[in-house]
C-alpha cells in the first residue's frame, strides 16, 4: 500500500531527467559561468562606486583568475574597502574550531570574525562602513552555516540603513531539486536560519531576496547576478574551479551527499570526518556495515549504491578506532535524491541497532519534531518520504518570486 501511495505522490512532480530533458553533464568547451565579482569588475565596480565597503567572504570570493575578492575590492579607486568579515571556519576556511578576529595579510585590513555567540556584525564593527558585501560559496544545504552568516548580516544591515550586495555564485548541487521538510516554525537556529527546505536549489542571491520579502527585513539589497548560469547546472559544468568551500567539504560529490549523510553526524557515528572522504563514508565500531549495505541496496534508491567497508578516523568522532560502515557510491546523480538517502539511512539505522544508535541529538539539523518522532518510533522511509512531499510541492511554488536564473 505504502508503495502504491509514494510512487502516485512522487508521480505529481516531474523527474529530475524529464525536468531536464538533457543528458547528465554539459558539451565540453562551454563558456565559464561568470560569479557577482567577475561581473562587478567588467562593469567598473560600479555598484560600489563612491561607498565605503565591509566584505563579508572567505578563501572561495575569488575571481575567474583565481584573486581573491578582498584584494579586488582593496585595489579599486572608486570605492574604499574598510574592514572584512569572515564566517565559520574563518577568512581562510582552515579552522574546525572557534574562529577569532585576525589580520588579512595581503591588504592589512582586519578581520572580524562572525562566528561568534552573537553571529552577527557588532556596531562597533560596522563603523566607517556604509555597504555591506557578502561573497562565499555556499554548497546549497539549510544546515550549512555561510547562508545563516549571510542572513543575520542582511539583518543588521537593515537595522542601521545599510546596503546590503551580494555577489551571487552557483549553487553547486544544482538550482531544480529541492527536498527534506522545512523546518518547524518557531524553531530557528544557527543551522535552520529560515523556513526553507534542506536541499533548497536556490543562489546566495535568490535566498537574499527570500529572506528580505519574507522575514520584512526592508534591507537596501542588491544583487549582482552571475552570466551564464542554468538552474540545471552542477558545479562540474560551470567551468570553474572547485574550491573546497570547508575542511570537510572536498568535492562536489560530497555536496550532494551532506543534504542526507550529514543530518546524522550529530548523532554518535562517524561521517568520514577525519578520513580522506569525509560525507561519502558512515560508520561506528558498532555498526554493522554489511547489513546497512544491504539495506539500502535492498531499497531500491535511485541512482546510488553501498557498499560495506572499515575505516578508521584519524581525528573527530570515533577518532582512532576501527569502523564498521559503508561507502556511498553515486552511480547517477540526475535520479539521485539525497534526501531519501538520509531518511532510509536514519529509518535502517533505528531498525538494526536500536539500543546501539544514540538518535537524541538528531533533531538539530532535521528541525522537525513530526518527523523525529515517527523515526524514533521506527516508522519506514517511504512513509516519512510521502510525508516529506507537500513541503516539497509548496516550497517550489513559494520560491518562484525570488528565482533569477533558469
Amino acid at each position: 500500500m505504502w508503495k502504491t501511495a509514494l510512487l502516485l505522490s512522487l508521480s505529481l512532480l516531474p523527474t529530475q531527467a524529464s525536468r531536464r530533458g538533457q543528458p547528465v553533464g554539459e558539451p565540453i568547451g562551454q563558456p565559464v559561468v561568470e560569479n557577482g565579482i567577475d561581473v562587478l569588475v567588467e562593469s567598473g565596480f560600479e555598484a560600489l562606486a563612491g561607498r565605503r565597503i565591509g566584505l563579508i567572504s572567505n578563501h572561495t570570493g575569488v575571481d575567474q583568475e583565481g584573486t581573491s575578492t578582498a584584494l579586488l575590492l582593496h585595489r579599486a579607486k572608486n570605492l574604499t574597502l574598510v574592514r572584512l568579515f569572515s564566517p565559520e571556519h574563518g577568512f581562510e576556511g582552515k579552522k574546525d574550531s572557534k574562529v577569532g578576529d585576525a589580520v588579512h595579510e595581503a591588504t592589512g585590513l582586519p578581520i572580524v570574525s562572525l562566528y561568534t555567540q552573537t553571529r552577527a556584525p557588532s556596531v562597533q564593527s560596522l563603523e566607517g562602513i556604509d555597504t555591506l558585501v557578502f561573497d562565499i560559496q555556499d554548497i546549497g544545504c539549510r544546515f550549512y552555516t555561510y547562508i545563516s552568516t549571510m542572513g543575520e548580516a542582511m539583518r543588521v544591515a537593515a537595522r542601521h540603513k545599510l546596503r546590503f550586495v551580494v555577489l551571487d555564485r552557483p549553487n553547486p548541487i544544482d538550482g531544480v531539486d529541492v527536498g527534506g521538510p522545512v523546518r518547524d516554525v518557531g524553531r530557528q537556529s544557527f543551522v535552520a536560519w529560515h523556513g526553507i527546505p534542506i536541499r533548497h536549489g536556490m543562489t546566495v542571491g535568490e535566498l537574499a531576496r527570500m529572506f528580505d520579502a519574507e522575514l520584512g527585513l526592508h534591507c537596501d539589497l542588491q544583487v549582482i547576478r552571475m552570466k551564464g548560469w542554468k538552474r540545471t547546472q552542477y558545479f562540474d559544468a560551470t567551468g570553474q574551479t572547485w574550491i573546497d568551500p570547508s575542511p570537510n567539504m572536498r568535492s562536489p560529490v560530497q555536496a550532494l551527499l551532506y543534504p542526507g549523510v550529514g543530518l546524522l553526524e550529530t548523532t554518535n557515528v562517524s561521517v568520514g570526518r577525519g578520513t580522506d572522504t569525509p560525507f561519502e563514508l558512515l560508520g561506528a565500531p558498532w555498526m554493522d556495515g554489511p547489513a546497512l549495505a544491504r539495506a539500502i541496496n535492498a531499497s531500491g534508491l535511485p541512482g546510488i549504491r553501498c557498499i560495506p567497508i572499515h575505516f578508521t578516523p584519524r581525528s573527530s568522532k570515533h577518532k582512532g578506532k576501527r569502523c564498521s560502515g559503508i561507502r556511498f557510491w553515486v552511480i547517477d546523480r540526475a535520479r539521485f535524491d539525497p534526501i531519501a538517502l538520509g531518511m532510509w539511512l536514519a529509518c535502517e539505522m533505528r531498525r538494526l541497532h536500536p539500543k546501539a544508535w544514540d538518535l537524541s541529538r538528531y533533531d538539530r539539523l532535521l528541525v522537525h519534531k513530526d518527523l523525529f518522532d515517527r523515526i524514533a518510533a521506527g516508522a519506514r522511509a517511504p512513509d516519512l518520504l510521502a510525508r516529506i512531499l507537500p513541503d516539497v510541492v509548496a516550497f517550489r511554488q513559494r520560491r518562484q518570486p525570488f528565482l533569477l536564473y533558469r
